[in-house]
């Protein structure tokens, strides 16, 4: 698919959005280091201001070694619904530029302001324009990219934060990307990159001078995705948020798997996230797909049927398990794997718990999930895990 000659995108990222969050609703932190993801020392780090991060506090991290490397830090719980509310208001805000708005997630996305420009000015102006009005009018800064494709104008956003503006004119793709560490490439991991520097690549420009040949040979396919990817090449479209018809979840890994008791894990993870994004939104589902990515951008799924709809993490882990022994996992490394609820229907009416089963275990099940909900939207989404993710964690 060819990209527009004249196409803009603008990538837009908040700056440590729930820790900003947190210090917008008590000013009082502001300057502090503050870390989100709960007031104990179980779960994980969600998000970590600017001056949290200084001590080598980030995401992901355990809430313990965060504790360690920043003892004086202000830590606090998750607060889903505020960021959820204020993301709303965020969103609203990109709306008023383009109908073209992809969210990432809660604090980021993508604007197609290509047919914007005739009636707004051009996009660095658009831009502009939207810091401006995220600023005064939400108390937030937002960092953004502007360029003629989603890679570049993602990795444009990262390079001036917080509170940045990067502009990348049309033409200027690959030589804006040249003097870039690999790494900054999208789908390059550790692992990759190590491979990399025994040809010679420690900078996107070096990718690009690299004869395609040796790439094909050392990487597949994916040599020369990665070669596109370098030159800035990327013709993907914005593709505005839609009515779900299905709830998944999927991981792209920074190193490929071949360890089958470690994908069991990740899977299992990925499955407590959308189990309770089903739960959240009161819907099950009978389809159970999971996707795996193999190391050479191979892409494989495969689906089940079930008798009746799910919306438990047991049920769909189960299932998941089931279909990953119809994959090549343990055999050939992965760098994605995912999983995916569709054939959703409500699972509430007339205010029972559920429509799915009279079976007292599955009724008994809901209500477990339900109340584990209940915990993690209170002490943060890392306060109570299964014990096989403890080691991950």
């Amino acid at each position: 698919m060819p990209m527009p000659e004249n196409r803009r995108i603008i990538h837009l990222d908040m700056d440590a959005f729930y820790a900003s969050v947190e210090t917008l609703d008590n000013p009082t932190l502001r300057g502090r280091p503050v870390v989100v993801g709960g007031n104990c020392n179980r779960g994980v780090v969600c998000a970590a201001s600017y001056e949290a991060r200084k001590f080598g506090v980030h995401s992901a991290l355990p809430l313990l070694t965060a504790r360690k490397l920043c003892p004086h830090g202000v830590f606090l719980p998750v607060r889903m619904a505020r960021y959820q509310e204020i993301s709303g208001q965020i969103m609203d805000i990109f709306q008023r530029f383009t109908p073209l708005v992809e969210p990432l997630s809660l604090d980021e996305a993508f604007l197609d302001v290509t047919t914007s420009q005739s009636l707004m000015g051009p996009a660095e102006k658009i831009a502009i324009e939207i810091r401006a009005l995220v600023r005064k009018g939400i108390g937030l800064t937002v960092s953004a990219g502007v360029a003629s494709s989603k890679l570049v104008a993602k990795i444009a956003s990262d390079l001036n934060k917080p509170d940045g503006l990067t502009i990348v004119p049309v033409g200027q793709e690959e030589a804006f990307l040249s003097p870039l560490p690999i790494n900054r490439l999208w789908g390059v991991g550790s692992t990759t990159q190590k491979a990399l520097a025994l040809i010679g690549v420690q900078t996107i420009g070096d990718l690009s001078r690299i004869p395609p040949a040796i790439l094909i040979a050392k990487f597949g396919k994916a040599g020369i995705m990665m070669q596109k990817f370098a030159a800035g090449i990327d013709p993907r479209p914005v593709e505005p948020a839609q009515e779900a018809k299905s709830i998944g979840h999927e991981e792209t890994f920074t190193e490929d798997l071949r360890d089958k008791k470690r994908i069991e894990k990740e899977l299992l993870a990925l499955c407590l996230k959308v189990g309770k994004r089903a739960r959240d939104k009161d819907l099950g589902g009978r389809t159970v797909t999971i996707k795996v990515k193999y190391r050479d951008f191979v892409q494989v799924t495969r689906s089940l049927t079930l008798p009746e709809p799910v919306a438990d993490d047991k049920a769909l882990y189960q299932t998941g398990l089931q279909l990953l022994t119809k994959t090549e996992i343990g055999l050939l490394p992965i760098r994605l794997l995912g999983i995916s609820l569709a054939n959703l229907i409500p699972t509430k009416a007339s205010g029972q718990l559920t429509l799915f089963s009279q079976d007292p275990n599955r009724i008994k099940n809901c209500r477990l999930y339900k109340a584990i909900d209940t915990i993690s939207a209170r002490y943060g989404s890392g306060s109570i895990v299964p014990a096989t993710l403890v080691e991950k964690m």
